[in-house]
């Protein structure tokens, strides 16, 4: 049967990259998302040969075409630091992970956008977020800047749509940003996806255009709308709610796009996206 929806989760990397794909075929998966390396180190070993080749095989083994493989850079990264050892760090680190991606044949990097610290303005670091994709952008080719919306949990930048799109005004090459809209952030960030489903997507379509919008983080919420926290649940045990997912997988606004969980309870993933299915 042809699937419009593209769904998997963030599966392990571990023992290398070339089994990632081998962990989204386990879980029925026809899209995934991955580290390309440790993200809780700053520096990591380069790619092999040997993995870059394997990991292309298996990905064509598994049928998953690269338009739905989304890698998640390390969480350590902060491209508005208002520290400069941080930011110096953030920018090398961004630079790697792109080139990492083009590596790996693949077309795109979601990043969380950052963080102003309490030391700087939202804006001074919502530019300087925007110079360093514009850096990093000119360093690599073929692989799109995919910024995520963030619950504005202390001080992160992106809850609001306005200041993605804010970012987004800045990128000189519009044909490589975009970003992805994860369900329990905008839920947390105070955008009621359940009540009002239907304004709630408007609005991102009218504040940043969903022409932009490259793919979709699926997680239920544990936390109630505006609380501006950050805890995931498994679909339907949240407060999301499961008429939610039934109304998003027949939503043909997120046809042949990646669709991701990181939901928490990963032995769920395989009937998760089962139930999904049956959704569509």
């Amino acid at each position: 049967m042809k699937h419009n929806k593209f769904i998997g989760a963030h599966v392990s990397a571990s023992g290398g990259v070339e089994n990632v794909p081998l962990n989204a075929m386990a879980i029925g998966a026809n899209a995934f998302a991955l580290f390309t390396k440790n993200q809780r180190q700053w520096v990591a070993s380069p790619l092999t040969e040997k993995s870059i080749t394997k990991f292309k095989e298996n990905c064509a083994k598994g049928g998953f075409d690269s338009a739905y493989i989304l890698p998640h850079d390390s969480y350590l990264i902060n491209l508005g630091s208002p520290n400069e050892e941080g930011l110096q760090k953030s920018q090398a680190a961004f630079i790697d992970e792109m080139k990492r991606c083009e590596q790996l044949g693949l077309q795109m990097l979601n990043f969380h956008p950052g963080s102003h610290l309490n030391k700087i303005s939202i804006e001074e670091c919502l530019d300087k977020i925007a110079e360093n994709i514009n850096l990093a952008l000119s360093m690599t080719s073929g692989v799109t800047a995919v910024i995520e919306n963030t619950a504005g949990q202390g001080s992160n930048v992106g809850n609001r749509l306005e200041e993605i799109r804010y970012i987004i005004d800045r990128v000189d090459d519009k044909e490589r940003v975009g970003y992805c809209i994860d369900t329990c952030h905008f839920y947390s960030a105070g955008y009621d996806i359940v009540n009002d489903y239907e304004g709630a997507f408007s609005q991102l379509d009218s504040v940043i255009g969903l022409n932009y919008l490259k793919a979709i983080h699926l997680n239920d919420t544990k936390k109630p709308l505006g609380s501006r926290v950050d805890r995931h649940e498994s679909i339907g045990l949240g407060l999301l709610g499961l008429d939610f997912f039934r109304r998003f997988m027949k939503d043909s606004r997120f046809n042949n796009i990646p669709i991701i969980l990181e939901t928490p309870d990963e032995t769920r993933w395989a009937d998760e996206i089962a139930l999904l299915r049956s959704f569509e």
